[in-house]
């Protein structure tokens, strides 16, 4: 799953890297993101085809939705079902979008606790998770836009973390999540990222607070104690 994540690059660094063509918004970065925040999206202009980086809140609201209070719970889509489920068939179809991150959180059992881990790309390149959008629009008329990251089965050392991970897109499969049409060929992006591809590390137990932030807990955690291979050093951001 994907229940927290970093964005440690500005608004306008992210911009640039997806190349996208419309005014850059003002979204500070976070450095522990968590559901019903808002995040950066970008998604594919309907006329034009170009990329467009918006401001959108995490947690999807169906657009048949009565009101926005099950969006925490819709902050992941399982892409095995993301095609049939009602929640999120139709944004599937019709409104797919990537999700920039720099890296995910995740926590692992240890004895009778747990201990918190950091996954990003080894290379120090944003990642371009898959996600879906929708709008809803509210009692007083005003629409809301809200957007989930597509999850598959863990593979490699973060199977060792959780049985589940957001999906992330190379950047040869962009254009083609975000504009195809055939619905065998988006399913076929769904599939786990190579294992070689990412660095996982130990961060400190306060993550787990939503209200902590700050480039810290992006830090290894110096006490931690770990299983061999999940102890990368955090790679440096760049791209």
């Amino acid at each position: 799953m994907c229940g927290r994540y970093f964005q440690a690059r500005s608004s306008g660094d992210i911009a640039r890297y997806f190349g996208t063509t419309n005014a850059t918004p003002n979204l500070l970065p976070s450095f522990n993101k968590a559901p019903t925040q808002d995040g950066l999206v970008v998604r594919r202009h309907p006329e034009t085809g170009a990329r467009h980086l918006d401001v959108l809140r995490w947690g999807l609201v169906p657009r048949w939705a009565k009101d926005a209070t099950g969006a925490a719970r819709m902050m992941n889509a399982r892409g095995e079902s993301v095609a049939e489920k009602p929640a999120f068939r139709d944004a599937f179809h019709k409104r797919r979008c990537l999700v920039p991150m720099d890296g995910f959180y995740e926590w692992r059992a240890e004895g009778k606790g747990k201990q918190p881990f950091a996954c990003a790309l080894r290379s120090g390149e944003p990642m371009a998770c898959a996600g879906l959008w929708e709008g809803w629009k509210q009692p007083d008329g005003e629409w809301l836009r809200t957007y989930t990251i597509v999850t598959c089965a863990a593979d490699g050392r973060q199977a060792l973390l959780h049985d589940r991970m957001p999906v992330i897109l190379p950047p040869a499969a962009w254009d083609a999540w975000l504009g195809g049409e055939d619905e065998a060929a988006l399913l076929a992006l769904l599939r786990p990222a190579e294992d070689p591809l990412l660095a996982f590390w130990p961060v400190a137990s306060r993550v787990g607070r939503v209200a902590e932030n700050g480039d810290g807990l992006i830090a290894r955690d110096p006490l931690a104690v770990v299983p061999d291979g999940l102890d990368d050093p955090p790679p440096p951001l760049t791209g």
